[in-house]
C-alpha cells in the first residue's frame, strides 16, 4: 500500500448531503455482518474525522443509533440513503468516520479488495477476515 492519498468526492442518491474524504490508495475496504450493515449492503472506508468533510447537507441528515451506541448511522431524510456513520470505538482505533463507499463518485467498490468483520458476533477483537464467514443464525 503506498501513502498516497486521494481526495474523493460523494453524495446521497439525491444529492442533498455532499462530502468529500480522503482515502490512501491502494487500501481495503470492509463489509460486515452485523443486522444493520448486513441489510443495508454497505461497503465501508473507515477515516479519522480529520480525513472526512461534510460540504452540504447538515440539515438534511437524520441519525439513527441502536445497540451498544457507539456511533451513529446518518442518513439523508430527503433520499434516506446511508451516507456515513461516526462515533468511538476502541478497537477501531478512537473517534472514526466510516464512509458508505457505494456513495463516492467516480468510485467502483466492487473493484476493491474487501475484508469482512464480524460484527452478527460482537466480534470485533478479531479484526478482519480476508473471506466471507459462514453466516451463522
Amino acid at each position: 500500500m503506498s501513502n498516497e492519498m486521494i481526495r474523493y468526492t460523494g453524495a446521497c442518491h439525491c444529492g442533498a448531503v455532499c462530502f468529500e474524504v480522503e482515502l490512501e490508495k491502494g487500501r481495503s475496504f470492509s463489509r460486515c455482518n452485523c443486522s444493520i450493515c448486513h441489510k443495508l449492503g454497505r461497503t465501508g472506508a473507515l477515516v479519522k474525522p480529520a480525513a472526512f468533510r461534510l460540504i452540504s447537507g447538515e440539515n438534511d441528515l437524520s441519525d439513527y443509533v441502536w445497540g451498544a451506541r457507539f456511533g451513529e448511522y446518518r442518513f439523508c431524510k430527503q433520499c434516506g440513503v446511508h451516507v456515513f456513520s461516526q462515533g468511538h470505538l476502541a478497537q477501531l482505533g478512537g473517534d472514526f468516520v466510516s464512509v458508505n463507499v457505494n456513495c463516492l463518485d467516480d468510485f467502483d467498490p466492487n473493484a476493491q479488495t474487501i475484508e469482512y468483520w464480524d460484527g452478527r458476533h460482537d466480534n470485533w477483537q478479531s479484526g478482519t477476515q480476508a473471506t466471507p464467514w459462514p453466516i451463522q443464525a
